[in-house]
């Protein structure tokens, strides 16, 4: 987490928070009292702090999982019964989860905390005094944390309650997704007016108004599948106002990969909205709160490459069908990935494991099973479920541990004792923002500004690669260029639904059930509160 940021959680008075899956205001104790705090400029800034915390909350964690492990992103095997975790990771792959899905479950109380901690934060700012612009742009800040909850609640549940009143806990049916949307898009509009236009250190993890137009133009760019209407003039209309801006610009070809390193940060041009992390800063709330990517993408192998202080599992991997679209030798986004033989960071020296014949291979039948044997490390595209294909498991050997590409987007971290990573995530860049009106205008807006779907994709990928501009550019173009923009981001579930690929068939999936495209609403949520009506298919 960086300095600027940073000062926001630590001046911020101690708030505990426990999440209720019934209603999405949280009971909260607090020490934010209306006739101490806050008073000056800093300390409504200040005040806004609980909210962001719980925002960074699961999105490094079960956020992040189920976009990428319910696609053919990412897959997360057994190895000889460990990550199995009840089958959470199988049924997300097969497209089979269930009301009882431990992440599912994390992800809805998550989302709740963060509306909770909103409502009563908002319901304390609003009755201080005096009225000022302090005052107004801290609320509508924590307006746009809490429709950022509510969008991605929409868009992995469908229908769910609207809270909005602190001290209200009383059970709240369903709202239509529509309702929903509308709602998102109305309390967008009405912080507008009140956001910062400043982009840099001073305002870094924090909501501003490009952030505002950013989500809003996610909304409309998905609000046909969303609401069953066309809005990708507004989706133009949205980006048009963040490229006007001026502040933001692409990161070019030789910072790309270093975007997401540890030492990224507010001096990133193409961050318009990131989530700050700080190994020094975990589980505030009741979460895992913490970015530890390279514990679950790096191979245990690897540590003395990567100088690790502590073993990561290297359990997650993309699959050969996400694989296929990094496919130009050109392309500076390769470099995100560890694939094939693996050497050491001076491209020459071996990654060599020593282990025994049957540690490498564990159906190993030959002589001499614990005879020792020294590897070179290599990568295999397929994961193989060598082991149980009922129970999800590739084996415990070192042909299971190294099955899968891995993807290091999220760059580890060796300064990290604890596994924790310094490397903030992006939810909204702006080259999102360029693929998003390329994709609008696919789908049948209008031009603006004199671009075309055509001209912004060889814009963005002018600073990706070395090969020619292309001469023309498709749908199914776009949809293979946010694979290779976003890998690791979050975004694969969303683009998958929006472009009709979520029925198709990867890795072991074969569901082609439309109504997986949202999930169950978890049986605790059920059980609290009796007004909530389970999803279709469910």
């Amino acid at each position: 987490m960086k300095k600027s940021y940073r000062n926001i959680f630590l001046s911020t008075l101690v708030i505990a928070a426990m999440a209720s899956c019934h209603d999405l205001d949280v009971p909260v104790t607090t020490e934010l009292t209306t006739d101490v705090f806050p008073s000056t400029d800093e300390q409504f800034i200040s005040a806004s702090g609980p909210v962001y915390v719980a925002l960074r909350g699961n999105f490094g964690a079960e956020a992040f999982q189920i976009a990428s492990y319910s696609t053919d992103e990412g897959i997360m095997p057994a190895r000889g019964g460990n990550w199995y975790d009840g089958g959470q990771n199988q049924t997300l792959h097969y497209h089979t989860w269930t009301v009882d899905n431990t992440y599912l479950n994390g992800h809805w109380s998550w989302l709740s905390t963060i509306i909770g901690v909103a409502n009563q934060t908002i319901s304390i700012l609003e009755d201080k005094q005096p009225e000022g612009a302090a005052k107004n742009t801290s609320i509508s800040e924590i307006k746009m944390v809490r429709a950022f909850a509510y969008f991605m609640m929409m868009d992995a549940f469908g229908n769910v309650p609207i809270y909005t009143e602190y001290g209200d806990f009383s059970p709240k049916p369903n709202s239509t997704r529509l309702e929903v949307f509308n709602f998102i898009e109305k309390e967008i509009q009405e912080a507008l007016p009140n956001l910062s236009e400043i982009s840099g250190v001073s305002t870094y993890g924090r909501a501003n108004k490009w952030t505002a137009n950013a989500l809003l133009a996610k909304m409309y760019l998905n609000a046909e599948y969303y609401t069953g209407t066309k809005r990708y003039d507004d989706c133009i209309a949205a980006c048009d106002k963040i490229m006007a801006s001026g502040l933001y610009a692409l990161e070019p070809r030789s910072s790309y990969l270093s975007m997401f390193y540890p030492t990224n940060g507010p001096q990133m041009k193409e961050f318009v909205f990131a989530i700050p992390y700080d190994p020094a800063q975990t589980n505030t709330f009741p979460f895992r709160s913490v970015n530890n990517r390279s514990r679950y993408d790096i191979p245990r192998s690897e540590v003395k490459k990567f100088g690790l202080p502590f073993t990561p599992a290297g359990s997650a991997s993309t699959l050969p069908e996400y694989y296929a679209n990094f496919n130009d030798k050109g392309d500076i986004r390769n470099g995100q990935w560890l694939t094939g033989l693996q050497f050491m960071n001076d491209g020459v020296t071996p990654v060599t494991v020593t282990t025994t014949n049957i540690g490498y291979d564990q159906f190993y039948s030959g002589d001499s099973p614990s005879a020792p044997k020294t590897y070179q490390v290599n990568l295999t595209p397929d994961v193989v479920l060598r082991q149980s294909v009922s129970a999800f498991d590739a084996g415990n050997d070192e042909i299971a541990w190294h099955m899968g590409y891995r993807n290091m987007k999220f760059y580890p971290d060796a300064t990290s004792l604890n596994r924790n990573q310094n490397n903030d995530i992006p939810i909204f860049r702006y080259s999102d923002v360029i693929l998003m009106k390329a994709e609008a205008i696919l789908r049948g807006g209008a031009l603006t500004q004199g671009q075309t779907a055509l001209s912004l994709v060889n814009q963005l990928r002018a600073q990706r690669t070395t090969s020619a501009p292309l001469s023309a550019v498709d749908l199914e173009f776009i949809y293979a260029e946010r694979a290779r923009e976003f890998a690791w981001e979050g975004w694969r579930r969303n683009d998958m639904i929006r472009f009709g690929k979520f029925e198709g068939k990867w890795g072991f999936k074969t569901d082609s059930d439309v109504n997986h495209r949202i999930f169950p609403i978890p049986r605790v949520a059920l059980q609290l509160n009796p007004l909530l009506v389970q999803n279709p298919g469910y």
